[in-house]
């Protein structure tokens, strides 16, 4: 079962976006494993996966796998709005050893539920590695029900969902049929302590891949028992959370990184840099965040 902080990576191309930079990618990694997260996304929407072809994403798939080297859980990005597409590279993914799948809700296509029910369980049945469903309907124009859900929980080899529709009653929904193997995971940032309060496990994180630690403390905090200081620290990292999402993700993360000095090359087009109203307000409450720690200026 999967718990606690996952990031979800950016990927990191060259300076004119052209190619994957995978000696970047090893140092973002290294600074993930370093900072005590313990699993992964890659190829997710902070990945930009849907400006990778699908030779990128093979070549993603095999370092990930050979580099983590068992050091944390992999979970790879298999969704699309295409099944039998989707089906090929999970099962692609599973043959190169991903410890799991992330398959996202079919976009464009607005598939009904039983089509949302007939493709999920055909993916599902079609490889043996773990699989995550994900719903962000403000990304894909579908939002999955609870029924929908609850139907799909009971596929053997379904044991979650990342949950990013941002309504706490459908997640409710959701939680009142979680169990030892379906798990309800947060896909937004600033609904963790939330998601965790009402039955979640844990977060699909965006803030990790440059704050680790702080949303580390959020979980092992409230898992101690320690409601105060979970409570604290989602407050503290609220404003950066949001600093975040000023444009569409990854722009504004990828922004920071780069001021940090964790380059990791340009957005792809369609996506544009950040303004520099959003560069601005990204360094402004990061300072406020971290104490001016480790910011280069």
């Amino acid at each position: 079962m999967l718990e606690g902080v996952i990031t979800a990576l950016v990927t990191p191309f060259t300076e004119n976006g052209e190619k994957v930079d995978f000696v970047k990618f090893r140092k973002q990694i290294d600074f993930q494993i370093d900072n005590g997260i313990k699993s992964m996304v890659f190829l997710g929407t902070t990945g930009e996966s849907a400006t990778l072809s699908h030779d990128e994403k093979i070549k993603i798939i095999k370092f990930a796998v050979k580099y983590v080297h068992n050091r944390a859980t992999v979970i790879i990005g298999t969704g699309g709005n295409n099944t039998a597409e989707v089906i090929k590279l999970s099962r692609e993914a599973e043959k190169l050893g991903a410890d799991a799948l992330l398959v996202v809700t079919p976009f464009y296509n607005k598939c009904t539920d039983s089509g949302l029910i007939a493709h999920f369980e055909a993916v599902a049945s079609s490889v043996d590695v773990p699989i995550v469903l994900y719903n962000v309907p403000s990304r894909t124009g579908v939002n999955m029900k609870p029924d929908v859900i609850k139907i799909l929980a009971k596929h053997p080899n379904i044991i979650g969902i990342k949950e990013a529709s941002g309504n706490m009653g459908q997640m409710l929904d959701i939680a009142s049929f979680v169990n030892n193997k379906f798990s309800l995971i947060s896909g937004d940032d600033g609904l963790f302590l939330p998601t965790l309060a009402i039955g979640g496990c844990g977060v699909i994180s965006v803030a990790s891949n440059v704050i680790p630690s702080q949303i580390n403390r959020l979980y092992d905090s409230f898992i101690m028992g320690d409601m105060e200081s979970a409570r604290q620290m989602q407050r503290e990292i609220h404003a950066f959370i949001k600093s975040l999402f000023k444009e569409v993700n990854p722009i504004p993360i990828k922004c920071i990184m780069k001021v940090l000095q964790m380059d990791n090359g340009h957005v792809r087009a369609p996506l544009t840099p950040a303004s520099s109203e959003t560069e601005k307000l990204l360094i402004d409450e990061y300072k406020k965040l971290c104490n001016d720690e480790k910011f280069v200026e």
